[in-house]
């Protein structure tokens, strides 16, 4: 029989399914219907049991649930580590509600490491090869990641938390309108009075997301017929870089900067700051991923707040329906960013606009 590495029992060992069933005057079978098929109990016996459980402390072995049922209801997600100075509490906050979703279904996230550098598949394959997970969610979606094709040729059920961006869309996602976020910025302002828009972002082609954000800030600028040209200016997520890289677009008149993220508008707030200028009032500054330090920033920073909370349970619900329904269509989420507004987005100087 089983045993349990939870709570010992008088005579010092874990308590067991055995002990439980002599306590309760049962068989061990009714304890574990009472465990995993409760339905097929009567009422009384079924509370019986479940007091005498609680009383006990019992809580069954993961390693005999897996060999009875085949899962072993663990979810897999591999963590990389954090870049100095860069925004990572943004993704404590994902992993937090994907924790808390996952539980209430009764699952367990299982953490691992992941390298630097981008996706790989480093950590799948010996997850996989010790059949310790049912499945995975996969975060920082780029292009080229192998992850998506390769466990979908293994028909391994996994979730995304980003789009594919490139090649053919295989599996399920949820994930952010970036687009939109960055559209609803640029509309704020234009209502405060701001004509000469300019963005601050990542890379041309080096992250989907990051290009997502872009499309939306150069959408609503050709929506309101206003110009991008020389308005653009790219960066890697560091602030030193972003205050290098916003220097030309303030040079050029700007009233106000959009960013890709909360990083790159710190990095305009200290290049305003270094030329005698406010952040908010002088030249308007949006930021994206509403981090902990858009609030603590004097003035504080206006951006674009992620769902993040339900990005965490869609992708739970999405892994699980794969896992009950591998041959169903794949089903794709867009979630609708907000925008946070705070005292660094104001209307825009009357010489300026």
């Amino acid at each position: 029989m089983p045993r349990s590495s939870n709570t010992p029992s008088a005579k010092g060992g874990p308590v067991t399914l055995a002990m439980v069933a002599r306590r309760a005057g049962v068989s061990s079978q009714t304890v574990s219907n009472a465990l995993n098929s409760p339905g097929m109990l009567r009422p009384e016996t079924l509370e019986r049991v479940r007091r005498v459980i609680d009383e006990m402390g019992y809580r069954p072995s993961r390693a005999a649930q897996t060999l009875r049922s085949g899962s072993s209801k663990l979810i897999g997600y591999g963590i990389q580590p954090t870049p100095p100075g860069s925004a990572g509490a943004v993704m404590d906050r994902f992993l937090h509600a994907l924790s808390d979703a996952a539980d209430e279904a009764g699952y367990r996230i299982l953490l691992f490491a992941s390298p630097t550098g981008g996706p790989s598949l480093e950590g799948y394959e010996e997850l996989l090869a010790q059949h310790e997970v049912d499945g995975f969610v996969l975060s920082g979606t780029e292009r080229g990641d192998p992850r998506q094709a390769w466990l979908a040729q293994r028909g391994v059920p996994f979730v995304g938390f980003g789009r594919m961006w490139s090649g053919r869309p295989v599996g399920d996602w949820a994930d952010v309108d970036g687009a939109s976020g960055t559209d609803a910025a640029v509309e704020h302002l234009v209502a405060l009075g701001h004509r000469k828009i300019a963005f601050l972002g990542w890379g041309r082609g080096t992250s989907g997301a990051g290009d997502d954000r872009a499309e939306g800030w150069s959408r609503a600028m050709r929506r309101h017929g206003l110009p991008t040209r020389g308005r653009r200016a790219q960066s890697v997520n560091e602030i030193d870089a972003a205050r290098s890289a916003v220097k030309p677009l303030l040079d050029g008149g700007a009233t106000a900067v959009v960013a890709a993220s909360d990083m790159l508008a710190l990095g305009c707030y200290q290049t305003l700051r270094e030329r005698g200028a406010v952040p908010g009032r002088d030249v308007a500054v949006v930021g994206f991923d509403d981090s902990p330090t858009a609030e603590i920033l004097s003035p504080a920073l206006t951006s674009v707040a992620q769902p993040l909370e339900d990005v965490g349970r869609e992708c739970v619900r999405l892994l699980l329906a794969r896992i009950a329904a591998p041959g169903a269509p794949p089903e794709r989420l867009l979630l609708e960013p907000s925008l946070i507004v705070r005292d660094s987005a104001t209307a825009a100087p009357s010489a300026g606009a």
